[in-house]
């Protein structure tokens, strides 16, 4: 399962058997601010949500992007995860 942007409709998705995970975001420049997290709630609690921040955060870093988190999820996770700091704008 990789993780895919979907640029037409401003979102990041990771297919899943039965539903799709997503991050939805607005391009500000050559910012992207991720704004919602979204993992269907069958999948809860089965790490769906980090595996789908790790895939957007890396691809985010591989594109020369940055990144403007206001989705409330993503920036726990970042919490956990400072290897993304360098990519946070904001």
């Amino acid at each position: 399962m990789d993780v895919v942007e979907k640029p037409q409709e401003s979102r990041f998705e990771l297919a899943l058997d039965g539903g799709t995970a997503l991050v939805a975001y607005q391009r500000d420049g050559d910012r992207l601010v991720l704004l919602h997290t979204e993992v269907p709630s069958e999948f809860s609690g089965q790490g769906i949500g980090s595996r789908l921040a790790k895939g957007v955060f890396d691809q985010i870093r591989a594109s020369g992007r940055k990144a403007v988190i206001r989705c409330p999820f993503l920036k726990e996770w970042l919490t956990r995860h400072h290897e993304y700091d360098d990519i946070i704008d904001g």
